[in-house]
């Protein structure tokens, strides 16, 4: 469900240079954690570079990947990235078409059974976009994520209304309605939530389904309300104040779907943040109003207690 892939036809990336320049910013706020994401990060020839400056400061690293270059890696990603969060599209089939990669659902499965016969205990879970082209399979992407050895998988619908993610402008009406359910699809992906709900009580009791039932039935009330049909859910939400998202070309931005508020390349992140721009942003950001926080699909909510590892 992201462009970046797509629009980065100059092939921005992050370089070892912008990363010493975020290092002063990243102590003196105390950072705990890092996503890497991409695209694919793993396709950056200086990734591994970047963890390790990273980790002499004791920030640990998650990477977002789609996993077809886990057994070339395998050593370095043990050694230095803490966790990983792999993009699953469905079951072999299903992954495969949407992917458009030959086998690349068993290449991420080889990449997955692959680490944890090394380190059993090291952590991959999975994040699945439950989408029109998916949702009917939405049983069998557990059994996946079950049969493929992974430590948890969670659910969220498909963001089909912002410009995150490199979206130049949003997506248009028929490339909305490729991946938003229709009016037609909303009873059975209700009979589906009700199906996984009975059917994996002990995944979500032991959370392996990282989202409680509740919070599956939210996907099905995002989709209702794209078509009007109710409001949409209610979410807490503090990511704009606990985080902030650095993209491929510099560009900082609240979380991945605010708008830009500066670039590391022009000024120190401690100033962007600090910026009068951005504390206006903060004081006056109100997400059970704001037309972007409303429509979000993807939140944090960060207690001031909460660690990380």
């Amino acid at each position: 469900m992201c462009d970046i892939w797509k629009d980065n036809k100059n092939l921005k990336q992050l370089t070892e240079e912008d990363i010493k320049g975020l290092l002063a910013a990243l102590k003196q706020y105390g950072t705990k954690q890092v996503l890497m994401s991409g695209g694919e990060a793993l396709l950056n020839a200086n990734f591994f570079h970047l963890c390790e400056l990273l980790r002499k400061e004791n920030i640990n690293i998650t990477l977002l990947s789609t996993g077809l270059l886990f057994r070339k890696n395998t050593e370095s990603l043990l050694n230095l990235v803490n966790d990983i969060i792999i993009s699953l599209d469905g079951d072999q089939a299903t992954h495969d078409r949407i992917r458009n990669i030959p086998d690349a659902y068993n290449k991420l499965k080889d990449g997955v059974h692959y680490i944890k016969s090394i380190q059993s205990s090291y952590k991959i879970t999975a994040r699945t976009v439950i989408h029109k082209l998916n949702f009917t399979v939405w049983p069998r992407i557990i059994d996946a994520a079950i049969e493929m050895g992974l430590d948890q998988i969670s659910f969220l619908p498909a963001d089909v209304s912002s410009q995150a993610f490199n979206r130049d402008t949003p997506w248009d009406t028929p490339r909305q309605e490729e991946i938003m359910l229709s009016l037609e699809d909303l009873p059975v992906l209700d009979s589906i939530i009700e199906e996984i709900t009975e059917a994996y009580k002990t995944a979500f009791n032991n959370k392996f389904i990282a989202e409680s039932p509740d919070k599956i039935r939210k996907i099905h009330a995002y989709y209702s309300a794209l078509h009007g049909l109710g409001p949409f859910p209610f979410k807490k939400c503090n990511a704009p104040w606990v985080s902030t998202v650095i993209e491929a070309d510099g560009n900082v931005r609240p979380c991945f779907f605010h708008q830009i508020i500066g670039n590391i390349r022009d000024n120190s992140l401690d100033d962007i943040l600090n910026s009068a721009h951005a504390l206006e942003f903060r004081k006056n950001l109100d997400t059970d109003k704001n037309p972007t926080c409303i429509k979000c699909v993807c939140y944090l909510n960060l207690k001031p207690s909460t660690g990380i590892v």
